[in-house]
């Protein structure tokens, strides 16, 4: 009888360790990019969260489920994601800006001007959208608003 379950356990770590590197050698989400880019959101969001399970810190699945979230007019999923890839690197400047649009829908004022602050600290390639951020969060600027300090 132990000799049975002594080989049933080595069958089953065989094939979980068989099944999970080819799960690592299969990359979810270089074919979730490429579906994304063909606008097939449904089918690349299916690779983007396969990419998740294998990889869990992987911030950049995060950042294109949220992009495709925007997509389907998700607003919650989207900044759910936002908020995962800010967890797994704080200075992603796209999930910053894509967040701080998202709490300027939201008129969200005081988390706006956090991000806004963030934002600034933290960009290299979408600086140049920094006079279109400033522009949105002015027109959000309440005209009783006193800055707290």
């Amino acid at each position: 009888m132990k000799k049975y379950s002594l080989l049933t356990k080595t069958i089953v770590i065989y094939f979980t360790i068989t099944f999970m590197t080819l799960a690592g050698k299969t990359n979810f989400f270089e074919q979730g990019k490429i579906l994304f880019s063909k606008k097939s959101f449904a089918e690349s969001k299916i690779f983007f969260e396969k990419d998740i399970v294998f990889n869990p810190k992987s911030e950049k699945s995060y950042l294109y489920l949220a992009k495709i979230f925007k997509e389907e007019k998700d607003l919650e999923s989207e900044e759910t994601n936002l908020n995962s890839v800010l967890l797994l690197n704080p200075k992603n400047e796209d999930a910053v800006y894509m967040l701080i649009l998202i709490k300027i829908e939201q008129s969200d004022y005081l988390e706006t001007e956090k991000l806004i602050e963030r934002f600034n600290l933290v960009c290299k390639s979408l600086c140049n959208k920094k006079d279109e951020l400033n522009k949105k969060f002015s027109k959000l600027i309440p005209d009783d608003f006193e800055k707290k300090n």
